[in-house]
């Protein structure tokens, strides 16, 4: 079986989708479209901007989701899934090429989502730091054991890749403790906030408006989601699940895991990068994977 996945925040490069535009007439539209719906031309970051443009949260976002639904849609009927995933963010992009959102609707979500992110982060000071080599249950009881601090698990990215997500103060100690612990890095991410942790629930409360107020549809496959690792075609259960994931992590590992029980034995990633290429492979090295 077919799976397809879209990639997260940290896959953006400028230049980004600039061929699809160039050289597809659908692609163009749905780039201008896009433009219309955002209020301002996101094309001229994506395709001339600098890396430091493209790392504002309201750009990244919608860049990604962009990038990647565009082309999804490009490959017209060759995109044939019969499962998708989406890490993070990429859930959103997988949601939409999975017919589940419309495409004017999932980028108005994304927007909402990144303004919201962007808010919570300004209210506190946090951060997010990747840990290697270490069980995640290790990981998991030295975040449990920091005292007055938040710091929670925020991304299973991989048997041995971890990311860690809380305030500036705990994400420092816990950092300290995990290479005690034996982890063989624990870097800190430069990134602007605590996804993917309590902290983002004041985001997660007005994207819950913002989710309940769109029209969702039954997608035409399963989609594995962050929060459960689970297959939905629920519409409902799928907005719940998505209304939780900005404040509970994203269980990748066990997403693919899932998908690879369920008869994936091929997965392409849609999107800039291939960093969920590498992913799929260190979590099951028998399956093939490969770009749009």
């Amino acid at each position: 079986m077919k799976a397809y996945v879209f990639p997260g925040q940290g896959a953006q490069f400028v230049g980004m989708g600039k061929d699809l535009y160039e050289n597809s007439a659908l692609a163009k539209e749905m780039f201008e479209k896009a433009n219309e719906i955002l209020g301002f031309r996101i094309t001229d970051l994506m395709f001339e901007g600098t890396d430091e443009d493209l790392r504002q949260t309201k750009v990244t976002q919608p860049a990604i989701f962009l990038h990647s639904v565009i082309l999804a849609k490009t490959l017209g009927d060759d995109f044939k899934p019969e499962m998708v995933a989406g890490h993070s963010l990429g859930e959103f992009s997988a949601l939409v090429a999975a017919g589940a959102l419309s495409f004017e609707d999932g980028l108005r979500l994304v927007a909402a989502r990144a303004m919201a992110m962007q808010k919570a982060c300004e209210a506190a000071p946090s951060t997010m730091a990747a840990v290697l080599n270490l069980a995640d249950e290790k990981v998991e009881e030295v975040c449990a054991s920091i005292d007055g601090e938040t710091v929670v698990c925020a991304n299973y990215n991989c048997p041995g890749q971890l990311v860690i997500s809380g305030t500036e103060a705990g994400i420092d100690k816990a950092c300290e403790l995990l290479l005690a612990a034996g982890a063989k890095r624990a870097l800190k991410l430069k990134v602007g906030g605590a996804f993917h942790s309590p902290l983002m629930e004041p985001a997660r409360a007005e994207l819950a408006d913002a989710i309940a107020n769109t029209q969702f549809s039954a997608p035409i496959c399963p989609v594995y989601q962050n929060v459960d690792a689970k297959p939905a075609t629920d519409p409902e259960v799928i907005k719940v699940n998505l209304i939780a994931q900005l404040t509970a992590p994203v269980r990748w590992t066990q997403s693919v895991k899932n998908m690879i029980e369920g008869g994936a034995i091929e997965f392409t990633e849609v999107g800039p990068g291939a960093v969920l290429q590498g992913l799929v492979k260190k979590i099951n090295k028998e399956v093939a994977t490969k770009g749009a």
